[in-house]
């Protein structure tokens, strides 16, 4: 009785689980809101939207955007809540249960706030800063004009609002450091300028050099790939190559196991759910095409080319679906992740890019 009761709950839950696709419009500083692959509505006033980034935590919507502001909203009632500008150019941020940290462009700064926004420290680094994560109570990101990575303590531990001070600095890791993903205890930092990647040991504190082979035709970057949470699996990790069409796969000691060979110089390299598959985008001429590769064998499953720049994509987590952004032509396309068919079509999107999906239950 007890077991069919416990059953009873969880597929009762499971009924009341639902996504919600938040879209970035970049050219008109507002979120899209699809629901059951439908245009449902649309949240304005999120300004300079050219760059912006969604996150979710808990039942809480935050946006940065472009212009340095951080936007706090919610996503069930689609409301604007509070925002605070940060700076004139604001780059990445992190969520945890007592604080927002923003990581700045210009005014070269750290901005640590409450979950209301409101400012608790400003961390001056001279410095544009990128790569920020948080890790137990750490606080790391990379200085891009310095080739520094720099750790942050909380000294209140994360029980209440943070107390941040300089734990470690990592020098001439190589230079230009331009976006991190992380992974347990593993901080890992992308170079525009050399041909390796940063891996710190966030236990250990301890920072080592990992290769990656770039052939002798690198070409001119005009988009930075973005490493992000989602190329990471398991027991594998992918990394699009700086300037050439390549992917990198290695396992999780950084031993080098396969070059993905793709289409153009990816930008976005996105894990499905089960980590069977991996999407990659494009920069360039390359622009409108979405590529998808099996992750047992590396082969190329499918190509698409859209009538428009890819510039995004995401997983559902909850159906067969694989949500991609066409820019130039107004939409959101949606892949069947099973038959890779391209089954619908949500138009009305004005200029879409990021898209973000808050799961509502």
């Amino acid at each position: 009785m007890f077991k069919k009761i416990v059953l009873s709950i969880t597929l009762a839950s499971s009924l009341f689980a639902s996504e919600k696709l938040f879209v970035v419009e970049r050219e008109s500083s507002s979120l899209a809101v699809i629901e059951n692959d439908k245009f449902k509505s649309r949240i304005l006033n999120f300004r300079n939207m050219n760059h912006g980034v969604v996150k979710f935590y808990k039942d809480e919507g935050y946006a940065i955007s472009r212009d340095g502001y951080v936007i706090k909203f919610d996503p069930r009632s689609e409301k604007i809540l509070a925002e605070y500008k940060t700076s004139k150019s604001a780059i990445g941020f992190e969520i945890a249960e007592h604080f927002v940290a923003v990581a700045n462009y210009d005014d070269k700064s750290v901005d640590v706030l409450t979950k209301d926004l409101k400012p608790i420290k400003k961390i001056i680094t001279n410095s544009r800063n990128v790569g920020i994560k948080l890790y137990k109570n750490q606080m790391i990101f990379s200085q891009m004009d310095s080739d520094i990575i720099s750790v942050y303590k909380d000294l209140n531990s994360g029980l209440k609002e943070p107390n941040f001070v300089l734990e470690k600095e990592f020098k001439d890791v190589g230079e230009v450091p331009f976006d991190a993903m992380i992974q347990d205890e593993t901080y890992i930092m992308g170079f525009f300028n050399s041909p390796h990647f940063g891996v710190v040991d966030l236990n250990k504190m301890e920072y080592k050099k990992i290769d990656v082979f770039l052939g002798d035709n690198k070409k001119q970057v005009l988009k930075v790939p973005h490493f992000g949470f989602w190329s990471l699996s398991k027991n594998e990790t992918f990394i699009p190559a700086v300037g050439d069409n390549k992917v990198f796969v290695y396992d999780k000691s950084f031993k080098f196991l396969k070059t993905i060979e793709t289409k153009g110089m990816p930008v976005f390299t996105s894990l499905s759910p089960n980590k069977d598959f991996i999407a990659v985008t494009f920069s360039g001429e390359d622009f409108p095409y979405l590529q998808i590769f099996d992750t047992k064998t590396y082969k190329k499953l499918k190509e698409y080319k859209f009538d428009g720049k890819v510039l995004h994509v995401r997983w559902s987590n909850e159906k067969d679906e694989l949500y991609v952004s066409v820019n130039d032509s107004n939409k959101v396309e949606v892949l069947d992740t099973k038959s890779w068919e391209n089954i619908k079509t949500i138009n009305d999107i004005k200029k879409p890019s990021g898209l973000f999906i808050f799961e509502e239950r």
